[in-house]
């Protein structure tokens, strides 16, 4: 624990804190290995074991009141921008929904163990208009659980991360250049992964121009909403006409859309990953006039092109009745 150790025998509970925040703002420097070191120096009494949990807890909280409020006050525009610009942005959405649906807010407990989730978590939690006092109580919860896993840990491995730093301090310029060499070879492997799996998703995309001329004309399009119940909760806009279904209930209700018209699917996830996925299932499936809706339900909004409102219900169900009177899901809806 040299190197570490001996810094933060000089500044202390300021390291902790700012290594801490500067982690869930989202900056790509790990704070676990300053947790293992003030855990190390409490065993030592150098510091106090419930202080420095608790100071890692309280920059924890102050991170994520703010994404809760932008979460809050900027909705699932700003949930996406967080996942676009993590590690992994095609899946952030879905599994941060997806976590909430199956656990609620004590997915917070667990969220900081998560890639990912640590930081989409507390938006999701604004956009769903959790109570801020609940909030707290939950988010302070999973980042204490969070501090003193990583500290405790510190705390009872004391003895092998001093000898683990003095074999590091041994090894000098090597040891950075293993670390640094690791760490490229993971951006690289992410990047390559990240490009096979965009590679995997080329499929021709409609505009949402090109949607609003075929709805215009009269043409018969199946409209599907590929979205996450979570979103309905703040916001039960669709576009008109569209059949709501989950992208896991497709092995089972595929059928219910026709095989005779053109099928458009969106979602709201970054680069329609989700709406990507569900057309090739379905040109699987002999369903080959299909889709996806390029940018998604925030495209097609943005435009200021029409939306229908229909309440939040369980399982696949359709649309209300496009203004024009057409029926939902199974046709164009002429706005």
């Amino acid at each position: 624990m040299h190197g570490i150790a001996y810094y933060l025998l000089e500044h202390g509970y300021l390291v902790l804190f700012a290594f801490v925040l500067a982690e869930q703002i989202g900056t790509p420097i790990p704070s676990f290995p300053v947790l293992l070191a003030m855990g190390a120096l409490a065993h030592r009494g150098r510091y106090s074991f419930f202080a420095s949990i608790g100071l890692a807890s309280l920059a924890c909280l102050l991170c994520d009141l703010g994404w809760y409020h932008l979460g809050r006050f900027r909705g699932h525009k700003f949930l996406n921008f967080l996942c676009r610009i993590s590690l992994e942005p095609d899946s952030c959405v879905r599994r941060t929904e997806e976590s909430f649906e199956r656990h609620g807010a004590r997915s917070l407990l667990f969220a900081k163990f998560v890639p990912g989730l640590a930081t989409a978590a507390p938006s999701l939690a604004g956009l769903l208009r959790m109570r801020i006092s609940s909030f707290a109580v939950w988010d302070v919860s999973g980042a204490t659980a969070w501090a003193a896993a990583f500290v405790g840990a510190g705390y009872i491995f004391s003895a092998q991360l001093e000898r683990a730093s003095a074999v590091a301090l041994g090894l000098g310029s090597v040891l950075g250049v293993l670390v640094v060499g690791a760490l490229a070879a993971y951006l690289a492997w992410k990047y390559l992964q990240r490009q096979r799996f965009i590679r995997s998703l080329r499929i021709a995309r409609i505009t949402p121009e090109e949607l609003r001329q075929k709805m215009d004309s009269g043409e018969e399009i199946v409209i599907v909403d590929l979205r996450h119940s979570s979103e309905f909760e703040a916001d039960d806009a669709t576009l008109p006409g569209a059949l709501r279904l989950r992208p896991e209930q497709f092995e089972q209700d595929h059928k219910q859309i026709p095989r005779d018209r053109d099928v458009v699917l969106y979602c709201s996830c970054p680069n329609e990953a989700t709406s990507a996925r569900v057309a090739l299932l379905l040109r699987g499936k002999g369903i080959t006039r299909v889709r996806p809706l390029a940018g998604g339900f925030e495209a097609w909004h943005s435009l200021g092109y029409p939306v229908e409102r229909q309440p939040v219900a369980a399982g696949a169900e359709k649309a209300s009745p496009s203004p024009s009177g057409g029926e939902g899901g199974a046709g164009a809806a002429n706005p």
